[in-house]
């Protein structure tokens, strides 16, 4: 038999595990993406995990946002309540200058008002709040602003607060009225600083007509349930052209009440002694879109709360829906836009900014908790968690 030198010269491999391998030390190279750290991804925000079908787990324990701030007085209450209600203008808000110019005039608007619920949600005693209340009004640094028919307990809108230099800065300032109706006006408020109404003896008719049209007085009467978001005085109109056939002919009533002064010049055709029995309430200039866009918003949060099973929800997936998905532009941003993973919608398509002129989500949070609307409670497992009152 003759042998060729390719048998010999031939390399076999050793069938025996090598010792790495049986060790399990050896790096697996399965897929080219593991291997090049070239294509490694950026990590993945951090998200939680949750089903609206899902009963989250209570502890017990009821959260409270009065932990969070530490304000000395209600002055400082108010101050942040009124810098912290509105989120800035995103560079990349997906608005046109016209819009932008819109929500700006609209926030600019909107008077200095702050609610009492509000307050309470940050405070650790309303009682110590409302005896410091009475107190600064008394000595003309607040005044109490009472709008009836706007809510009940907790939950009324028309209860709330305002800086007394404030108001009287905006008499001063509003070029719709007289030098001395102005200078009367601070001065009635001055020596009312407890009293939310006044006589309608303190201004003559003219005078009463020019500030409800404004809007620095209004009627006690003309508020009403139909009227709810109106502006004070909206409802006058209406409850003129139905007086007629609802109460007795020759009565104050069937001539509007109280509200007829308003679209009456000079009110000469009132008795002087019918008209000294009405009062009026000292209010601001556009409370009635304040508290629509209030009451609004309260309602969306609920409401979103309400679409669960459970009527709760963590409190970040809750701010996430109430932002409404909306893009952050960053370098993480980008470049999962680069890669095709862009998703989100630019802020002036969401219902945060188109209809509520991108008020933040803990603002409208704080105003629900202190209505009473929402509660806060830990879960031990998502961290804080929001619930529907009822």
């Amino acid at each position: 038999m003759q042998t060729t030198p390719a048998r010999s010269s031939r390399i076999t491999k050793s069938r025996r595990p090598s010792a790495a391998v049986a060790l399990g030390l050896k790096r697996s190279t399965s897929s080219p993406s593991q291997a090049s750290p070239r294509k490694r991804s950026l990590p993945s925000e951090k998200s939680i995990q949750y089903d609206d079908e899902e009963h989250l787990d209570d502890t017990g324990v009821i959260a409270s946002l009065a932990d969070d701030l530490n304000f000395r007085d209600v002055p400082q209450y108010m101050e942040y309540i009124r810098n912290s209600m509105f989120t800035d203008m995103p560079e990349k808000a997906g608005m046109n200058s016209t819009r932008i110019a819109e929500v700006l005039n609209f926030r600019r608007r909107l008077p200095p008002f702050v609610t009492i619920a509000h307050i309470d949600a940050l405070s650790t005693s309303s009682t110590r709040i409302e005896r410091e209340i009475a107190e600064l009004a008394q000595a003309g640094i607040l005044r109490r602003v009472m709008i009836p028919h706007r809510g009940a307990g907790a939950a009324a809108v028309g209860d709330g607060l305002a800086s007394v230099r404030e108001w009287q800065t905006l008499v001063r300032q509003h070029e719709g009225l007289a030098e001395d109706l102005k200078e009367k006006y601070v001065s009635i408020m001055n020596a009312n600083p407890a009293s939310a109404s006044i006589s309608s003896t303190a201004f003559a008719p003219s005078e009463i007509s020019a500030l409800i049209a404004i809007g620095f007085l209004t009627s006690t009467s003309t508020a009403s349930t139909n009227s709810y978001f109106g502006s004070p005085g909206a409802s006058s109109l209406l409850s003129i052209s139905t007086s007629g056939s609802r109460h007795a002919a020759g009565s104050l009533e069937a001539v509007g009440g109280a509200s007829a002064t308003q679209h009456i010049h000079g009110g000469t055709s009132l008795n002087s002694s019918r008209l000294s029995l009405l009062s009026y309430n000292f209010s601001l200039p556009n409370t009635g879109i304040h508290i629509r866009l209030l009451v609004d918003a309260r309602s969306h949060l609920v409401s979103t709360l309400k679409k669960t099973k459970y009527k709760e929800m963590p409190i970040d997936v809750l701010r996430e829906r109430w932002d409404g998905g909306v893009v952050v532009h960053g370098e993480r941003e980008e470049r999962k836009k680069a890669r095709g993973e862009f998703a989100g919608v630019l802020p002036g398509r969401t219902k945060k900014w188109g209809q509520f002129y991108g008020m933040r989500f803990d603002w409208v949070l704080e105003e629900c908790l202190g209505a009473g609307l929402v509660e806060l409670f830990e879960t031990g497992s998502v961290g804080r968690a929001v619930r529907a009152a009822n």
